[in-house]
């Protein structure tokens, strides 16, 4: 039976991308597209508490905030006294999801049960970015935070004053402005993201290193340590005596590719931690493993984000074009390859060390047709064939700093028809995935569909029977801790 297209993450007016009205053309209105759903291809997907069911009758936002006051009820919040102030630590990330409406419902729950329960009303937002040094300042308005935390809703950049932090492995400097309170309270979420990076573990504890952290500490990931290795960044910064003093507790959105499982809150990081990673291993690691049995495909990138951050079955384009690895593996022996690792190639282009993994193989061609700029982007361009959509999202990476190379390795399309024409041609395959944001589910084309269905089974199989025990042993984790989680 073929299915009706899911609704597609909506255009969304910003700085970093072209104006919604020239978006003539979603990926999901292409004929031949249909939906396979992710409870569809692993059936013992969990309830989620959002997006609601259709005819429940309920606000969906509704339900985070109920979830976020039941699990702030077991969280000392005693250190808080009347007048202290406390920094409520953002990250940008939080926003792309699911529209970002479940996020900033967190937040402002959570700035009505500090106020509510401690007394103090100076509770302030602190938004991180990545390297869009404005991002959060534009989801700041869109969800009307500013107005909801009475003007104390604040962008935070990597290239804002620092503070100078002391730890194990010597002088990182934070972000003054995440740090200027009594107390901070770190918010975050677990979808796994960029899994090069972190390899799911101290997944939780990341934007210590990146969000809050100057761009000389955060370079850390991007250019020095790279993956693993980095990972000790955040811990050293979160561990350390200054960030100890002021923190109070977390609270995360526990995501999964069908949704959000819950709202998890804790004064111990570590523990909030420890679940994280078990949720990405248990629910995130099928999905990912599953863009791994593609042969072949055409990749449509069609999200409000860059490019790397574009979402499809509740993950991101960046774990696509690491699919041809394990990227749940500790024992790969070099990192996947992405937009970040360009270090490994020389300046023409060729690889360092003859080891070195290549981009997917199964991509065989990129139409991009509404995507953001904002983020070093070049690689992408150059190692698949890229077709983009318009003129004017072409002349909108020539302007951008960080992409003025993007289309010197890419081609451009008047429409999205007559791109999908050349790249049918051109690739030789009617496979199609649209990363667009659709929530629950992908939107695919009908052969695609066909593959994944006959493939999800083989692959629930192996991540059950062979790779799970094999990630779980590298992490000192035991199989108890994914019945516990939700």
């Amino acid at each position: 039976m073929t299915r009706q297209p899911l609704p597609p993450a909506k255009p969304r007016k910003s700085q970093y991308g072209i104006d919604p009205a020239l978006v003539k053309m979603r990926g999901c209105e292409l004929p031949g597209i249909t939906s396979v759903g992710i409870a569809e291809l692993f059936p013992e997907a969990p309830p989620v508490i959002y997006p609601r069911s259709e005819g429940d009758g309920r606000d969906g936002l509704a339900a985070i905030r109920e979830a976020t006051v039941r699990a702030l009820e077991n969280v000392d919040l005693g250190m808080i006294k009347p007048g202290h102030t406390v920094n409520l630590l953002a990250s940008h990330h939080g926003f792309t999801l699911l529209g970002g409406g479940p996020y900033a419902e967190m937040l402002r729950t959570l700035r009505d049960v500090i106020i509510e329960r401690t007394g103090t009303r100076k509770v302030r937002l602190r938004a991180g970015v990545g390297l869009r040094f404005r991002e959060s300042e534009e989801y700041i308005k869109l969800h009307g935070l500013d107005d909801y935390f009475e003007g104390q809703a604040t962008n935070i950049s990597p290239i804002d004053r620092g503070v100078a932090i002391d730890t194990v492995i010597g002088r990182l400097y934070g972000l003054a402005q995440a740090y200027n309170a009594d107390w901070i309270v770190h918010t975050h979420n677990s979808d796994v993201r960029e899994i090069h990076f972190h390899r799911q573990l101290d997944r939780a504890v990341k934007p210590f290193g990146m969000s809050y952290a100057r761009i000389e500490t955060r370079s850390c990931y991007h250019q020095n340590l790279g993956p693993r290795a980095s990972n000790f960044v955040a811990r050293a910064i979160f561990d350390s005596d200054f960030v100890q003093k002021k923190f109070a507790f977390a609270v995360f959105l526990q995501m999964s590719p069908y949704g959000i499982l819950s709202v998890d809150a804790e004064n111990n990081l570590y523990a909030i931690d420890e679940r994280v990673n078990a949720i990405g291993l248990k629910y995130y690691s099928k999905l990912v493993n599953l863009f791994g049995e593609i042969d072949e495909c055409i990749c449509i990138l069609d999200f409000p984000g860059p490019i790397p951050y574009v979402f499809a079955g509740g993950t991101i384009y960046a774990n696509m074009i690491d699919a041809n690895v394990d990227l749940f593996d500790l024992d790969v022996p070099l990192p996947p390859y992405t937009f970040y690792t360009e270090s490994y190639y020389t300046r023409s282009g060729k690889k360092l060390l003859p080891d070195i993994p290549p981009v997917n193989p199964a991509l065989k061609m990129v139409v991009h047709n509404y995507a953001f700029g904002g983020y070093p982007c070049v690689f992408f361009s150059k190692n698949t064939p890229t077709i983009v959509v318009g003129r004017e999202q072409a002349d909108l990476f020539n302007r951008d700093p960080q992409n003025m190379e993007y289309m010197k390795h890419a081609m451009i399309a008047d429409t999205l028809e007559t791109a999908m024409d050349f790249a049918y041609r051109t690739a030789k395959t009617d496979k199609v995935i649209i990363f667009d944001g659709a929530s629950m589910g992908m939107n695919v084309s009908e052969s695609l569909a066909a593959y994944l269905r006959r493939a999800a089974p083989r692959v629930i199989r192996r991540v059950e029977q062979e790779l799970l025990p094999k990630w779980l042993a590298q992490r000192g984790m035991s199989r108890d801790i994914l019945a516990a989680v939700a």
